[in-house]
């Protein structure tokens, strides 16, 4: 793991806070730090690596030090790739904080095959495996695991946060084809959906540069927020991956004649928002 471009700021600014409602951090790529008005703090895959040069190239910084962190009650996985399930990003925070970790049976098996438990000291009761319609309680949030249609992942999930000032989604890498029953069974304030360009990737195999989609494109990711009903879009992943990444504010032009999503929020790496009761 390398060491934070940003030092401790980040982490502190988070342990600082007092949010009335819920804050809500961005972390890059795909992550999250959620924290309730009682200081319940969750983590949502938060990964702190490089990737894997040339084939994965990381274009934004490393905003914190999982060593760092000294508040947290939880952590997600959506999946078991390496930037959602990560042992260096992630069996830290659990080692140093008596976190819960959250996943389902592939996350669990990155957790296994990583050695969690023998190389970060994190122990079996902070490990929960989950699946499609769990409910989860951490302090403040109640958390709905939901299905998810991602299909280079084995078992995907997305999550829905929910608390008193309202309710957040977060689907992973995920793309339309599961979202209409969450959009229905959910008033959904905001929604985090990976959007990315397709790309030209070295494949994994032969090293060669192939044509790859990994994210929503423009339309699908607002086909997605309309099945979710979201009232705020929050694109995410765009920033990541050097050959994937993209011009979130483009998606103003492709919401416009839409009903969903009702706003769009881009956020950068260490950007805040809130969720409040007012």
């Amino acid at each position: 793991m390398v060491e934070s471009d940003w030092g401790d700021w980040l982490v502190r600014a988070i342990e600082d806070a007092d949010p009335d409602g819920v804050a809500v951090w961005y972390l890059g790529c795909n992550g999250f730090v959620l924290k309730a008005d009682d200081g319940t703090t969750v983590f949502i895959d938060p990964y702190l690596g490089t990737g894997d040069p040339p084939r994965t190239v990381r274009m934004v910084p490393v905003p914190f030090d999982p060593e760092d962190v000294r508040e947290a009650d939880a952590v997600f996985g959506t999946h078991e790739h390496v930037d959602h399930v990560n042992g260096p990003s992630q069996a830290p925070i659990l080692a140093g904080t008596d976190a819960h970790f959250y996943a389902t049976d592939s996350g669990h098996e990155v957790v296994r095959e990583e050695t969690w438990t023998d190389n970060w000291g994190v122990e079996d009761g902070q490990l929960h495996e989950i699946d499609e319609g769990d409910t989860v309680q951490v302090g403040a949030f109640t958390v709905h695991v939901e299905p998810a249609n991602d299909p280079d992942a084995v078992h995907p999930v997305s999550y829905v946060f929910e608390h008193d000032a309202g309710t957040f989604f977060h689907g992973g890498d995920a793309r339309p084809g599961e979202f209409e029953a969450v959009g229905g069974s959910h008033d959904l304030d905001v929604g985090a959906l990976a959007f990315g360009t397709v790309g030209m990737i070295r494949d994994k195999a032969t090293g060669e540069p192939t044509r790859t989609r990994w994210y929503n494109d423009e339309n699908m990711i607002i086909e997605a927020a309309n099945h979710l009903q979201l009232d705020t879009l929050v694109p995410t992943h765009w920033d990541m991956w050097k050959g994937m990444t993209t011009e979130p504010t483009v998606l103003h032009n492709h919401a416009a004649s839409f009903e969903y999503p009702r706003s769009l929020e881009v956020v950068e790496i260490g950007d805040r928002f809130d969720l409040s009761e007012t």
